[in-house]
């Protein structure tokens, strides 16, 4: 039973990374009808977790109305931007996405702005404020490479610990021939002690899988297939992942059928084992293939799962406030609004 779907709003960007090709692909926007009826299916399927993405998913003109409708029918909503379009259009998303990313790749502006190949440092401190003025509360997503890491420090101290916002250490993974993933152990070992830090987040078990050099074919860990659906801005789904995509199949309002029929039973089998697969450590299939299956990297991905868990329930450490103030002087001791504020997530 599939935890997640990927679903691609478009493939379009107003940015041109680096170390993405995505943006180079001619792309349609998705339909809103269909995603209706794939939402629909994907709730049958046991699916929790809709990670709107791209492309740069803010480009999608009904993003909005997109969210509502996955917000009516109980998934958690995921949207990573590059924040270029977030001031112009976050009221019109307060309230509609649970996990809120905004891209940074430096702590410099110029270094981010010639990462992202357009000028947007400035927009990523500016949706940072209207975020926060909306009561929003959205992560810093940092993608760690070698030439970076050292700049961490710099943007906890200057962004996101002064804004009490969560910093997600995200490793630069391999992107087929397109783009060369470096990497060193001096940067592992910065970045693991690094995320024991307050409002930072990394999972722990991405180290220990490309240290252990990536999935392999003859002992498997990703779930891809099992665990992850993936749908094109052509309303196709794609097996076994977006990344090697080597089957497109047309959904035409069966979402739900495909997904039980022999074609993925095969493709399960297969998962991890294609020779492309081979050292494989795309983030985005594995942390719910780690999350969702008993092996070393579960344990190891558990303390850094549950950390994060932990300040997305209690913000602004409201727990701890509720803590003291309950052991002082009892419940009677905090604001209504306060008490009701910690309990209801649990």
């Amino acid at each position: 039973m599939p935890i997640l779907c990927n679903y691609y709003l478009t493939y379009r960007c107003n940015a041109a990374c680096g170390f993405c090709d995505i943006w180079q692909k001619p792309s349609p926007f998705v339909k809103v009808d269909d995603v209706r009826k794939n939402l629909l299916d994907l709730k049958r399927l046991g699916v929790k977790f809709i990670d709107f993405t791209g492309g740069e998913p803010l480009l999608h003109r009904d993003l909005p109305e997109i969210l509502d409708i996955a917000k009516r029918m109980g998934f958690v909503t995921t949207v990573t931007t590059n924040a270029l379009l977030y001031p112009k259009r976050a009221k019109d998303l307060a309230g509609k996405i649970d996990l809120l990313h905004f891209s940074l790749d430096s702590a410099y502006k110029e270094r981010h702005d010639e990462s992202r190949g357009v000028r947007c440092y400035d927009k990523v401190l500016e949706s940072i404020e209207v975020a926060k003025s909306l009561g929003e509360y959205p992560d810093i997503l940092f993608t760690v490479q070698a030439t970076n890491y050292e700049e961490i420090p710099v943007v906890y101290e200057t962004i996101s610990r002064p804004n009490d916002l969560m910093l997600i250490l995200n490793p630069i993974f391999q992107y087929g021939a397109f783009f060369e993933a470096k990497q060193t152990e001096a940067m592992f070992d910065f970045v693991l002690k690094f995320s024991r830090k307050r409002l930072v987040y990394m999972n722990a078990a991405f180290i220990a899988l490309r240290r252990d050099g990536g999935n392999r074919r003859r002992k498997p860990v990703c779930k891809a297939v099992s665990e992850v659906v993936v749908i094109s801005p052509s309303n196709e789904m794609v097996l076994p992942c977006y990344h090697a995509g080597y089957k497109k199949i047309p959904i035409e309002n069966r979402l739900y059928e495909l997904r039980r029929s022999p074609l993925i039973e095969d493709e399960a089998r297969l998962e991890g084992r294609h020779e492309f697969c081979e050292g494989c450590s795309v983030n985005c299939y594995f942390e719910p293939s780690f999350a969702t299956h008993l092996s070393k990297y579960f344990w190891i991905a558990l303390p850094s799962k549950a950390k994060y868990i932990y300040h997305k329930l209690f913000p602004q450490g409201l727990l701890w406030r509720y803590v003291k103030g309950r052991l002082r002087n009892g419940f009677a001791s905090l604001p209504k609004k306060e008490v009701q504020s910690v309990s209801a997530p649990i």
